[in-house]
This record gives structure tokens, sequence and C-alpha cells, in this order.
């Protein structure tokens, strides 16, 4: 098994609930966002000479993050928005069209999950209570979530404006868990990894090939670092079988109802 460790050990055997995030780490997101920056390039260049570089519409992004949040919708307002501010207003109104059809045709795109990550879930959910926890827009993150046919796996969904050490705290208080009872599973450090350390939690890391610019993170000496790292989801049950000692996971019904 190919696993990287900056800790000897995680506290498994006090382990009684695993989460997940969802986009990138159960089913390939990131691609989807990738070839429709290629795309606006591409319209841009039309308009400016093949002088865009892509580096506005990243800016914009970030910078509307406070008004319409993360996922496809805030996408699809900052590619027009950025769009109208680079052609001096000059775009055309069938162009804009355009950008709308492309963000609608993102949120229809097929949800593929990523090899291995039903075999997974389908193992799991017979020891473990399983949550889901992304980012985004509700109503978009409900649906992937049902055309991934992965729903049934999961005891909880949690649809949340942002991943930080008060979200995380307050879901663990919502559903009376431990910090130490509690392992998040997922591809961003920002998100999934760094704030859920902090709490004194768990955290195991399994990079995706292409991540969003705004989730690279640079890790310094304040920061915790005793997570791990694992290639594959598909590395997940022979990682926590392998720390497990003799006791066996107790079920826990706090999630049941």
């Amino acid at each position: 098994m190919n696993s990287s460790y900056t800790h000897p050990k995680v506290g498994v055997d006090m382990l009684e609930f695993i989460a997940f995030d969802a986009d990138d780490t159960l089913w390939h997101n990131e691609p989807h966002f990738c070839e429709a920056q290629e795309q606006f390039k591409r319209l841009m260049h039309r308009y400016l000479d093949d002088s865009y570089d892509g580096n506005h519409l990243y800016e914009t992004e970030v910078r509307n993050l406070s008004h319409y949040g993360y996922g496809v919708k805030g996408f699809g307002l900052s590619m027009v928005e950025t769009a109208i501010e680079l052609t001096g207003g000059q775009i055309s109104a069938r162009d804009i069209r355009a950008l709308v059809e492309l963000t609608k045709e993102m949120l229809k795109a097929p949800v593929q999950p990523l090899p291995e990550v039903e075999a997974v879930l389908d193992e799991l959910s017979g020891d473990y209570p399983l949550l889901l926890i992304t980012k985004g827009d509700l109503l978009d993150q409900e649906s992937k979530l049902l055309r991934s046919g992965l729903g049934e796996y999961f005891h909880h969904l949690e649809v949340v404006s942002e991943k930080d050490t008060h979200t995380y705290s307050r879901i663990l208080r919502c559903h009376r868990i431990y910090p130490q009872e509690f392992l998040m599973v997922g591809n961003s450090l920002r998100s999934d990894i760094l704030p859920v350390l902090e709490l004194g939690a768990q955290a195991i890391h399994i990079p995706y090939p292409q991540t969003w610019a705004y989730e690279h993170i640079q890790l310094d000496d304040s920061k915790p670092k005793s997570y791990v790292q694992l290639e594959s989801i598909a590395e997940l049950p022979e990682w926590l079988e392998a720390q497990w000692s003799e006791s066996s996971p107790v079920q826990d019904d706090r999630l049941s109802a």
C-alpha cells in the first residue's frame, strides 16, 4: 500500500464516524470547470485577439465567493461578469446567452464516480455511519448525489457555504460527535484536512489530479500536519483495517434518527 504519513498513527481505535467530501473525492468535478474555462477562453479570443490568459476569470470567481458562494452557478455569473469587463461591455447578447447555456450544460453534466468509490462506500457503510460534507449550491449538490447513485450509503448530507473550523464544529455538535471519533476524507488540504485537524479530529488526504487554484495551500510550521495521504480511495478500507487493534468498531445510532 502506497501511503505517506506525517504522523506515525491516527487514533482509529476511537473512530466512530467517517465523512467524505463530494467533488473530486467521490466523483469527477474539476474537469468540467477546466473544459468550461477553455471554452470561455476561445470566446474571449474572438474579442481580445488571443491575448486572454484566463487569470481575470479566476480573480472574478474569488472576488465573488462572498456573493455567490461555491459552485457552478457562481462560476457562470463570474464568466458573464468577466466577459463584460474584458470587452468593455461590447460582448454580444448572443455570446452572453452562450455563457448561460454553458453554465446549464455544466449543471446537467453526467456525474461519474471515481474508480472503486461505490465499492468502498458499500464496504464501510456496514461498519460506520457515513456523512457527506460538501461545499456548493444545495440544489446542484443534491442533484449530483442523486445522479451519482451513491446516496444510499450516507446517513446524512451537509451542503455548506464554507468548510472551516466553525462549520465542522457546528456539524459535530449537531450530531453529538466527539472530534476524536471523527474522520474526514477529501481532496483539498484547505477545505477537508486542515480545519478538521485543528478541531482535534482525524483526516485523510486523497489528492485529485486537477485542483482549483483557490484550494491550493502552502503548509507552514503553524499548521497541524498529522494527517495521512493515500493515493486513491481504494486504499482506505485496507488502511483502516491495518490501524485497528484486535477490538472492533462499535456501532453508534446517534445518526439513525
